[in-house]
């Protein structure tokens, strides 16, 4: 697991709206680098099982975007949700959640999470090759602080939800004490 120094260089498959496109599905393919995301710029990534998910949904997501605005106060300039999900499967759940300011991340191979060194065995659960659930915070491509949730390992048979929290990250950036995880803003339908 990385938790200090560069962000592994990977190349992202986004899709991206473009009218220049038309049609009902205005959208073309465009590669993305770790360069484009983070270079010159203050970012968190939160990184959890899967789309669609209950705590991704209805908690972990949701309270990132709910606070975004605290976030940009505190210097950062943009939140990614990243998950080994494809990037029509991703935004899809974005759009779901009503997700406006999180930019959602697809990591379809699961390339990035696996040079974090973040890429486990939940087949236990049916979901086969996933990302461990953590969240960082990155300055200028390097990793400053990374929270990542306990018991780490393949076929894990609980999926810890405290440490890689909105509120937690947010308490970092004040420099004060987080007081735990929030209690879910919505109720998880699936």
């Amino acid at each position: 697991m990385i938790s200090a120094g560069q962000v592994p260089h990977t190349v992202f498959k986004m899709r991206v709206r473009d009218e220049s496109v038309g049609g009902d599905n205005p959208y073309r393919w465009q590669d993305t680098t770790t360069d484009d995301i983070f270079a010159g710029k203050k970012v968190i990534v939160f990184s959890l099982p899967g789309a669609f998910t209950p705590t991704c949904s209805s908690n972990h997501l949701p309270r990132y975007e709910a606070l975004f605005e605290d976030f940009k106060k505190e210097g950062v300039d943009e939140i990614y949700c990243l998950s080994v999900n494809d990037a029509f499967v991703m935004f899809q759940w974005g759009k779901h959640v009503g997700a406006k300011n999180v930019k959602m991340l697809p990591d379809g191979n699961g390339e990035f999470t696996r040079k974090m060194g973040m890429l486990v065995d939940k087949s236990n659960l049916g979901f086969g090759m996933r990302s461990w659930r953590y969240s960082m915070l990155v300055n200028d491509g390097k990793i400053e602080k990374l929270f990542a949730e306990p018991d780490f390992g393949d076929v894990c048979p609980t999926d810890p939800f405290e440490v890689s929290d909105a509120d937690t990250m947010l308490a970092y950036l004040k420099g004060t004490q987080s007081e735990g995880v929030a209690a879910p803003s919505k109720a998880f339908v699936g």
